[in-house]
């Protein structure tokens, strides 16, 4: 490829690495709030929380870019930016996804735990920063990792507003080329190597968050070759 072109490949990676990090930043706050809420001690809270993340859970994030970017602004009568209607769509879908990983997390707290804050007369806002949430966040790495994952490859669907994400990048050098498999080649291999940092940084978070409650981080796992245990047939010798 042309120097011209390859600068059309970063300009598509730094829009993708822009839209990761807006979204993400997004569905993080939302993941939090919506996952606190879940755990909340009135049933109106519990009912709207549950309420998001089945909606937004049970719903295509290919049509929900669609909604946010054609269908919301005429009905209010302005038009948000591709980057913004993307940032929008992804990060309130991945949102609800990660709103189930703290709500999770929360509730495998020792209940031992809570009762401790409560005997403390701790309000429940205490109990949950003070006791709850230190020992919970870190649990919450291994899933949220792999959301992030997810997230990356969700940004592709943004090409279909002409944003000119990686993704879309990749398409118009493959119409002006008329290659595609080495053009895919580069774009599959951009991904892995963004999503193999994301992991490592992930990995790293968990290692430090870990050892601050002095908890091992989870062990990465690994392939074991073993022997066939042999069975003597002839009996013992």
């Amino acid at each position: 490829m042309t120097s011209g072109l390859w600068e059309l490949v970063l300009h598509g990676v730094w829009v993708t690495v822009q839209l990761l990090v807006l979204s993400s930043l997004l569905a993080t706050a939302v993941s939090f709030v919506v996952g606190v809420a879940r755990t909340h001690r009135l049933w109106v809270v519990r009912f709207l929380a549950g309420f998001y993340t089945e909606v937004f859970r049970g719903t295509s994030a290919l049509v929900m870019i669609f909604w946010v970017f054609f269908v919301l602004p005429p009905a209010f009568g302005w038009q948000l930016v591709p980057l913004w209607a993307g940032t929008l769509a992804l990060g309130l879908t991945y949102g609800a996804y990660g709103s189930e990983i703290v709500r999770g997390a929360l509730a495998a707290v020792d209940p031992a735990q809570r009762e401790g804050g409560i005997a403390l007369s701790f309000t429940p806002w205490q109990r949950m920063k003070l006791i709850l949430l230190p020992q919970a966040v870190p649990e919450m790495i291994p899933p949220f990792s792999n959301l992030l994952i997810e997230l990356l490859k969700g940004t592709a669907l943004v090409s279909i507003m002409g944003m000119g994400d990686l993704a879309f990048s990749g398409n118009l050098i493959r119409l002006a080329l008329q290659e595609s498999a080495e053009i895919y080649t580069y774009i599959l291999i951009i991904y892995f190597v963004i999503a193999f940092l994301l992991t490592r940084i992930m990995r790293g978070l968990e290692k430090k968050l870990k050892a601050g409650v002095g908890k091992k981080p989870t062990p990465e796992p690994d392939v074991e070759l073993k022997r066939p245990e042999t069975t003597n047939v002839g009996g013992a010798a």
